[in-house]
């Protein structure tokens, strides 16, 4: 699947500041406190000078105004050993700010980096052993619900990037779509496109077979409906001249392959159910 971007998964939790608490509780089993609010705040840590210590997200969550929790959220997509005092450092420096206790998410998509974010970090300070909570690609709940898309389209996104190349793929990518249309246009845009490019070839042709008559928005998914619709269209026309043993020249294949039109493409299928051979199929013979 594409790399999932470090911008691009901190822009998911940033978008929604449940995102992490929700991933903590429901995916992780983490306890967190009742809370009534969600709130982004500074990602500037810093208690000591002239060090800097910046956290990707960090949400406070609130309970009628009063802080009750602190989440820290960090993207992890490659092994950094400065985590390992640093991450430690953010917890403390979030639990000074806000007074209140501070918890850590990790989201590390690939398997070798998950398990090295998962290893203890001994602090040397008695008991003080943190064990970060990692959110794997694997951990990442399965969402197939137009309605837990609708009222979570972050949770969706992040589902369709965790999962879009597996059998399920097109399942959550055909709950995810309508449900960002109900966005403003510039993050229906940018998650459609983000669905999309999670899909292997197979969970996008069967998403196109799912998804007949829904209008997709973004320039990305208009572009992909009519590559992949145009590309099915030809190996069809391929296997229906195959299946009656009509010979199809190399240059003919080529042509067939490279047409990008759906009409034409349909209209050289009809034809290919009574036309003698493959020239007689083409709109201008030759």
């Amino acid at each position: 699947m594409p790399s999932m971007a470090h911008e691009v998964l901190v822009d998911l939790f940033k978008n929604r500041p449940e995102l992490g608490p929700e991933l903590l509780t429901e995916a992780l089993g983490v306890a967190l406190p009742s809370y009534d609010e969600a709130r982004l705040v500074s990602i500037d840590l810093t208690q000591i000078r002239p060090a800097e210590y910046r956290a990707d997200v960090v949400v406070l969550l609130l309970d009628a105004g009063a802080a009750i929790s602190v989440v820290i959220v960090e993207v992890q997509l490659a092994i950094d050993d400065d985590k390992r005092f640093t991450w430690p450092e953010y917890l403390m420096g979030a639990r000074a700010r806000y007074r209140c206790p501070a918890g850590l998410l990790v989201v590390a998509p690939q398997p070798e980096v998950a398990a090295w974010c998962a290893q203890p970090i001994d602090t040397g300070v008695p008991g003080f052993v943190l064990i970060p909570p990692v959110l794997g690609r694997q951990a990442v709940p399965v969402i197939t619900d137009p309605a837990e898309a609708a009222r979570r389209p972050e949770l969706a996104v992040l589902s369709a990037m965790a999962h879009g190349e597996s059998e399920q793929g097109a399942a959550i990518a055909s709950a995810v779509l309508p449900a960002v249309r109900g966005l403003d246009d510039e993050r229906a845009r940018f998650y459609g496109d983000l669905v999309l490019n999670s899909l292997n070839d197979a969970a996008r042709r069967a998403l196109e077979a799912m998804m007949k008559g829904y209008e997709y928005q973004s320039d990305f998914a208009k572009k992909y409906v009519a590559l992949g619709r145009s590309e099915g269209e030809a190996y069809a026309l391929l296997t229906v001249l195959r299946g009656r043993g009509i010979a199809v020249p190399d240059a003919a294949r080529e042509r067939i392959l490279a047409e990008k039109d759906p009409a034409r493409l349909e209209r050289w299928l009809e034809k290919a159910g009574t036309s003698a051979s493959v020239m007689e199929i083409f709109d201008d013979p030759s």
